[in-house]
């Protein structure tokens, strides 16, 4: 099962950290809330609900957490289900930062003022989604083709609340129209707090290469710190990214879901390269992690009782079982499965037998 913002070109990529490399800043202050590391899960509909946000959380290594991208509108509609779920979160969680998008400054101002009023930590605007639906509804991506719109929403919103805000948006809508610099200058001198690039344009959905130098050039016409997303998926990607750009943060998306580890990961990199005690290590998971990590995220789901949880683990099971040997036979029996309980059996089974079969070799070797 792919979604639609899969990384095509990941198994082939070119790396991106042939220059040298610098660690990941250990802390990121944005305004009064401090990130320690300097590490961001990105909000991702449909992947960074309360579950997955709390698992990445207590795998360790990630500074802060973001929720998926919601609706303005469907927050101040008080029977909107959908929004409530995507807002839902636990103390474990801090810091986090709400996503909202929208197109209407007053509603955009009222949605942040009850965020804020649920407790985040930072609210965030979305400029980024690339989604034609969401485009055509002026939100996302598609406001980034009337600048003065989106001052209009920075002015409301930064007006309307007291924790900090921010944005992630994209370099432009096409590679005619890069507005990038301008936009976080524009950013700075209404208020907010920090500012998040999605290094591709709206054109390029999640294809191609993420263009870092953009990155490169926010951080020199900005003194609000600077995070930086796209192509990272190594720790040494991450630090090819601080030290090509600059920037004061690394944000991390499509490559968590695959590998919820790379922030401890990169954490771990990032240590050795400081001590020089073990440079360029980071711990790889075994199959017992991996079969710890899959059983753990879907009795969490089935604790959390989401309405969607049998969804969420045939989606998730193609992700996690990415690389383990027979998995497609495993996902194929995850897929046939009709519960919650049922799934989590068959991923029981596949592994017990795998790690038992393991254990076997090892005495007779």
């Amino acid at each position: 099962m792919r979604k639609s913002w899969d990384n095509s070109g990941a198994a082939g990529a070119v790396p991106r950290h042939a220059e040298a490399l610098k660690p990941v800043p250990a802390c990121l202050s944005i305004a009064n809330i401090k990130i320690a590391p300097a590490t961001v899960l990105a909000p991702m509909a449909g992947v960074t609900d309360t579950v997955f946000r709390r698992f990445i959380r207590n795998l360790g290594g990630c500074g802060l957490i973001m929720t998926e991208f919601t609706s303005a509108d469907g927050v101040l509609r008080k029977k909107d289900e959908k929004a409530k779920r995507y807002l839902h979160f636990y103390e474990d969680e801090h810091p986090i930062s709400a996503q909202l998008f929208g197109s209407n400054p007053q509603v955009m101002a009222e949605a942040a003022r009850m965020v804020e009023g649920l407790g985040f930590d930072l609210v965030d605007l979305n400029l980024g989604c690339p989604a034609k639906k969401v485009v055509k509804c002026n939100g996302g991506s598609g406001l980034l083709r009337d600048l003065p719109a989106i001052g209009r929403i920075f002015e409301a919103v930064r007006a309307a609340v007291k924790v900090p805000f921010t944005v992630k948006f994209r370099a432009g809508w096409n590679d005619d129209e890069i507005v990038c610099v301008e936009l976080a200058r524009m950013a700075e001198s209404c208020g907010l707090a920090a500012v998040a690039l999605h290094a591709r344009t709206r054109e390029q959905g999640y294809s191609g290469n993420a263009r870092w130098e953009w990155i490169a050039a926010i951080k020199d016409a900005v003194k609000i710190p600077v995070i930086g997303n796209g192509d990272i998926r190594t720790p040494q990607d991450a630090c090819a990214m601080a030290a090509q750009t600059g920037c004061d943060a690394v944000m991390i998306g499509r490559t968590a879901p695959s590998n919820p580890w790379i922030f401890r990961q990169i954490q771990q990199y990032c240590a050795g390269m400081e001590t020089s005690a073990s440079p360029n290590t980071y711990d790889e998971p075994s199959e017992a992690d991996r079969y710890q990590m899959i059983r753990t995220y879907f009795q969490m789901l089935i604790e959390e009782e989401l309405p969607d949880a049998v969804g969420k683990m045939k989606q998730f099971a193609s992700w996690f079982t990415h690389g383990v040997p027979g998995g497609a036979g495993l996902r194929k029996a995850i897929y046939e499965s009709k519960s919650a309980v049922e799934i989590l059996g068959r991923v029981e089974e596949f592994f017990e037998a795998r790690l038992c079969e393991a254990g076997a070799l090892v005495r007779e070797g």
